[in-house]
């Protein structure tokens, strides 16, 4: 056990814990016999508060590691601590790739079930809980094996629920076959908001994957230009060479905190320039690696430093379908602030699942990396709030680090039934973090 100092990886609001290592479901349990707050915590990529907890007991779960054999049907059991970048180390010379990653490969499996993770492909596949076939969770009340058809309220309530109902040690979930380490790539530049919004309402169903770079610091009639990337696996028949090599770890990094204000908007207004220019117009079918199409930023190891040691937000919501007008809205005032945005991006969310507090619903999705030190950020963030939920839409939690409980209540409606869960198996209210405190999800 040792005294440390933990944040996410925004770096904004850091609090002191004891933090331990479990090493098997007993450690997890005797930590829950002798301490009344616990949280557990993976590679630490949640941007805000979510695993950490101010004076209590934080548990590191990499010792959590096992991999276990992929079958015929590519299912797999792997420990929570296991990041996705460990996995992919195994699967893809095997033929397997995550069936649902987020922009970082640098997550945990426990953590990605934790936050529900989506990824580019939700239009057409959905988050990771659909994926996952059963989950081994270690509650104040004991250890289960839960999945949609075995305690499927409590396993609902776990996928999406920020570790609040249980410590996961395990998941077993389907991974997806491929052939070579390629995807085929469509890229298109667009010159506004409204032109790459209706491009992927009208075409992304075509694609398994579909994101958009959006530049927030432009106005007019050129607000919110973008560049749209679409793909699909390649086959082998669709590559000169056949290839499953793995990712490779970074080749750049940041070895240290950047000056406070490097990322203003003069600095972000050049760099948005110079990625907007250095898109292609049109290009089809090109073939591009697994790491460069799905987690760029991976190669550039602690990349988080370069907002300085103030540290940055960033803001990730949904709106329903037909609320895509409020996207524009958001980008425009966002704009019109002056407050800016290092990297916005664009995607469209299919049908959501049961998750009692998963973040995805059908529609749009925006998220925003927002460096902390304009004094317009918090009036600008609240303005957002406002206009996400007069939309009926919501903020994702794993993102988050300033939402007020009030307003989380407001955007997920079915918080009082992943309470009850949640009190069911965790009746002491022992399972908390920094979030819950926050945002009142611990039932206290």
């Amino acid at each position: 056990m040792s005294r440390e100092t933990l944040y996410g990886w925004g770096r904004t609001a850091p609090s002191v814990a004891e933090v331990v290592t479990p090493h098997n479901e007993e450690d997890i349990m005797a930590q829950f016999n002798s301490s009344p707050g616990v949280i557990a915590r993976g590679l630490g990529r949640s941007y805000g508060d979510a695993a950490q907890l101010s004076g209590g007991v934080v548990l590191d779960n990499r010792e959590l590691g096992s991999i276990g054999e992929i079958d015929a049907l590519g299912v797999v059991t792997v420990g929570a601590g296991v990041s996705i970048d460990e996995l992919l180390a195994t699967s893809i010379p095997r033929g397997w790739f995550v069936p649902v990653t987020p922009g970082t490969r640098q997550v945990s499996l426990g953590g990605a079930v934790a936050a529900d993770v989506h990824g580019k492909n939700h239009h057409v596949d959905g988050s990771l809980a659909t994926h996952v076939l059963a989950l081994r969770l270690v509650t104040p009340s004991g250890a289960f094996t839960v999945s949609p058809t075995s305690d499927p309220d409590l396993f609902w309530a776990t996928v999406g629920g920020m570790g609040l109902t249980g410590v996961v040690t395990s998941v077993t979930l389907r991974m997806l076959a491929i052939e070579t380490d390629q995807v085929l790539v469509d890229t298109q530049r667009f010159a506004n908001l409204d032109g790459v919004m209706a491009a992927m309402a009208g075409g992304d169903d075509a694609f398994r994957y579909s994101v958009a770079w959006v530049d927030c610091m432009t106005r007019g009639t050129h607000m919110g230009r973008a560049i749209l990337t679409r793909a699909d696996h390649a086959r082998a028949r669709d590559v000169a060479a056949v290839s499953l090599r793995a990712p490779r770890s970074p080749t750049l990094v940041v070895p240290f905190s950047a000056p406070s204000g490097l990322l203003n908007s003069l600095s972000v207004r050049a760099f948005n320039e110079l990625w907007f220019r250095s898109a292609p117009r049109h290009e089809e079918r090109e073939p591009t690696s697994l790491t460069s199409f799905f987690h760029p930023l991976d190669g550039v190891r602690d990349w988080n430093r370069l907002y300085g040691r103030r540290g940055f937000v960033q803001y990730q919501f949904c709106v329903p379908e037909s609320a895509g007008d409020t996207v524009v809205e958001a980008v425009t005032r966002l704009s019109n602030s002056g407050v800016p945005s290092f990297l916005a991006v664009l995607k469209r969310f299919g049908p959501s699942n049961p998750g009692h507090l998963s973040f995805p619903m059908p529609g749009w999705t925006l998220a925003l990396d927002l460096p902390v030190g304009p004094t317009k950020l918090p009036g600008v963030l609240d303005d957002l709030d406002e206009l996400v939920l007069g939309a009926a839409g919501r903020v994702y939690f794993a993102k988050d680090a300033r939402l007020s409980p009030q307003k989380a209540r407001a955007m997920y409606p079915r918080l009082d039934a992943f309470l009850a869960v949640k009190r069911r198996v965790d009746p002491k209210s022992q399972l908390t973090s920094d979030l819950a405190r926050r945002l009142q999800l611990d039932g206290k």
